[in-house]
C-alpha cells in the first residue's frame, strides 16, 4: 500500500498551505508522535555551517519578527525558482504565506533562515514531519544572486540531519521536472528520483534515513 505524501503543494487541491510545497493534513497539526526527537527551539542560538566552497553560514529557526526579512528574500528569488518552490504560477509571496513560514504553531514543522556572516538572509528551508514521526518533506529557496555557492546543498544536508535527529525514516521533496539544478543537488545528496503518480510534470525525490 502506497503511503500518502506528507505534503500539499501550493495548489487548488491543497488541504493546507504551509510555505508552498510543504503540506500537512489538518489532523496532524499540533500533534507530535512520542518517538520523535527534539525540536530545535525558536530561541536557540544559530548553527554554524560551512559550504563546500568555504562560505560561512548561520542557520536558525524562523521567528515572527523575521517576516520582513523573509519577504525581502522572496523578492530576490527568480520567478522560475518561485514556480519551482510553490509548484504554481505564483509571482508574489503574500502575507499569509510569510506568516505560515515564520509563525507556525505546529511542532511538526520547522522553518529556517540562512544568513551570511554579515547578516544577509540568503536562503530559507522547511522540514515538515508526519504525525507518526516516520516521514518528512523538505523545501528550500535560495537568493537569486547566491546560486552555485553550495548554499542549497549545505541547507539540504542540515535539514536531513534534523530529520535524522527527530527519528524520521525517510525525507522527500516534490520537484518540477524542469528544476534540474535542485534535482541534481538532491541526487548528489543521496536522494533517489522517481515519477510522481498522477502528475507527469513532477517527480518525487526520496532519501531513506533508516534501513528499509
Amino acid at each position: 500500500m502506497q503511503k500518502t505524501l506528507v505534503r500539499l503543494p501550493f495548489r487548488q487541491n491543497a488541504h493546507a498551505e504551509i510555505g508552498g510545497k510543504i503540506i500537512l493534513p489538518a489532523a496532524t497539526k499540533g500533534r507530535l508522535h512520542k518517538r520523535m526527537g527534539p525540536v530545535m527551539k525558536i530561541n536557540e542560538k544559530p548553527v554554524q555551517l560551512t559550504t563546500r566552497s568555504g562560505l560561512e553560514l548561520k542557520v536558525r529557526r524562523a521567528r515572527p519578527d523575521d517576516a520582513a526579512a523573509l519577504t525581502d528574500l522572496f523578492r530576490s528569488i527568480t520567478q522560475e525558482d518561485l514556480r519551482f518552490r510553490f509548484l504554481s504560477g505564483l509571482n508574489v509571496i503574500g502575507a499569509d504565506q510569510i506568516k505560515a513560514m515564520t509563525s507556525s504553531d505546529s511542532s511538526n514543522i520547522e522553518s529556517y533562515l540562512v544568513f551570511l556572516a554579515h547578516g544577509t538572509v540568503v536562503a530559507t528551508g522547511m522540514l515538515a514531519c508526519d504525525a507518526a514521526g516516520e516521514r518528512g518533506e523538505v523545501a528550500i529557496s535560495v537568493h537569486g544572486e547566491h546560486h552555485d555557492e553550495g548554499i542549497g546543498w549545505t541547507l539540504l544536508a542540515f535539514l536531513a540531519k534534523r530529520a535524522t535527529d527527530r527519528g524520521l525514516s525517510v525525507i522527500e521533496s516534490i520537484e518540477n521536472r524542469g528544476n534540474r539544478a535542485a534535482i541534481q543537488v538532491e541526487r548528489d545528496s543521496g536522494f533517489v528520483v522517481q515519477p510522481l503518480p498522477g502528475d507527469a510534470t513532477l517527480v518525487l525525490v526520496r532519501k531513506m534515513l533508516k534501513p528499509a
